[in-house]
This record gives C-alpha cells, sequence and structure tokens, in this order.
C-alpha cells in the first residue's frame, strides 16, 4: 500500500513523455533555402528594382568565400532586413508560401520527407521544425505540416520592427542545445525521437535524438552516418 504524502506536500507527477521528430527546414523538408527565396520574393513585393536582391547577397556570399561560418551569415542575413515592420513580414511570409506551389508542380515540399513525416503523425509522434530561418518564413510552414512547435532563430524587435539583430543563430550546436532543451523541458524521449537534417550543421541536432536521419546525400554527414548506423533518406533530387 503506498504511504499517504504529509501533509502539505503534493505528490510528484513525471512530466509526460513525448516522442518528438526534430526536423530540419531548408532542403531537408522544402525545395529552397527559405530565407533567400523569401527575400527575394519580398523584395519584388516591395517594389525594388530587379538588382537589388543580388546586390544585397554579395556582400554574404563574399563572407561564405572568405571562410565566414553559418552563423556569422546567419546573422548578416538579418541585418539586412534591419527597420523591416514584423507586420509586413509577416503578411509576405504567408503569401510568399502561398506562391511555393504555383511554382513547381509538386508544391514546396520534397515528397519523401512529407512522407516520412506523415507516418510519424499516424504514430502520434509531435513534429517540431529546426531551423535558422525565421517566422515569415516558418509560421506558414509550420501552420500547413502541423508542427507543434518550431525551434527558430529569433530577430530581436523593437517598437514592431526588426533592429537587425539576432538571439543566438538556430545553426549547428545551438540546435543541439535546444534539441536537448526540448527533452528536458518540454517533455520528450529523446533516446525515442527522430530527427531529419540534410547539412553538416546539423549534426548536433542529430546527435541528440536516438533515431537520426540524413535526408540526401551531403559526404561529410554521410560519413557520420555510416560510422554511427543512422538512417538514411534519399530524395528524389538524389535518385536522379
Amino acid at each position: 500500500m503506498t504511504p499517504a504524502p504529509r501533509k502539505g506536500v503534493r505528490p510528484t507527477t513525471p512530466p509526460t513523455s513525448r516522442t518528438g521528430v526534430f526536423c530540419d527546414v531548408d532542403e531537408t523538408l522544402i525545395r529552397v533555402k527559405s530565407m533567400f527565396h523569401f527575400l527575394e520574393f519580398y523584395l519584388q513585393r516591395r517594389g525594388e528594382p530587379a538588382g537589388t536582391y543580388q546586390r544585397l547577397i554579395t556582400g554574404l556570399r563574399d563572407s561564405a568565400l572568405r571562410g565566414a561560418g553559418r552563423e556569422e551569415i546567419n546573422r548578416g542575413y538579418y541585418r539586412l532586413l534591419r527597420g523591416e515592420s514584423v507586420r509586413a513580414l509577416t503578411a509576405a511570409g504567408r503569401d510568399w508560401f502561398t506562391a511555393q506551389w504555383h511554382e513547381t508542380y509538386d508544391g514546396p515540399y520534397l515528397p519523401e520527407v512529407v512522407e516520412a513525416l506523415t507516418r510519424h503523425r499516424e504514430l502520434g509522434h509531435e513534429l517540431v521544425l529546426v531551423s535558422g530561418s525565421f517566422f515569415a518564413c516558418l509560421d506558414p510552414i509550420a501552420a500547413d505540416v502541423g508542427a507543434g512547435r518550431v525551434l527558430s532563430t529569433r530577430p530581436v524587435v523593437h517598437r514592431g520592427e526588426l533592429t537587425g539583430e539576432v538571439l543566438t543563430p538556430m545553426i549547428g550546436r545551438t540546435k543541439g542545445r535546444a534539441v536537448r532543451l526540448a527533452g528536458l523541458l518540454g517533455g520528450f524521449d529523446l533516446a525515442r525521437s527522430t530527427a531529419y537534417g540534410d547539412h553538416i550543421s546539423d549534426l548536433a541536432m542529430l546527435q541528440e535524438v536516438g533515431r537520426p536521419v540524413v535526408v540526401g546525400d551531403h559526404p561529410e554527414l554521410l560519413a557520420h552516418a555510416h560510422g554511427a548506423g543512422w538512417g538514411r533518406l534519399l530524395t528524389g533530387a538524389v535518385r536522379r
């Protein structure tokens, strides 16, 4: 017989254990790099000259050629959005996402990944998107695929406008820490959870779960997958 709890002490209840599916977005779930694809759309929508997009991203490309890491490139991208309205970006993000269905016959998603996520949903697993992208791109995607949570780069906002700065970019090791915190604070059983990623920058996230899956054919990431016995998901682009 279980003894009664002492007066004034509530019996503790263990947190609910969830099985999560942590999924990178760009070139894992969708076909494009959302931030750059969205920026081009946003500038056109705003009536900017045709060469504005190329001019803005030239600096980021030059930084990459000089060896800048993805975190630095991520921060540089958001500096391009300094002074932009959250409301305008949110509205443009919805329109950008809708436009993706008209640009390719199959829509914006990689069908093999969508099929895998559908199986997870049927098993009651909770989808969490993990991305260096931001709300304008990710909110409509999350709503469409039924993601319960989004772990992303968070631009700093002041009086309804982006300052150009961000909190920690959701890149590389930060993805791993975010997934670990989701396990600790969100009640996810990471040993039973799955993660999908396509690039070596997803490695830390993949290492946090018991069922990592590499999407596509990134050689460095595949080397880890082969050595650790991870799963692999081929996409149509790889099969061709």
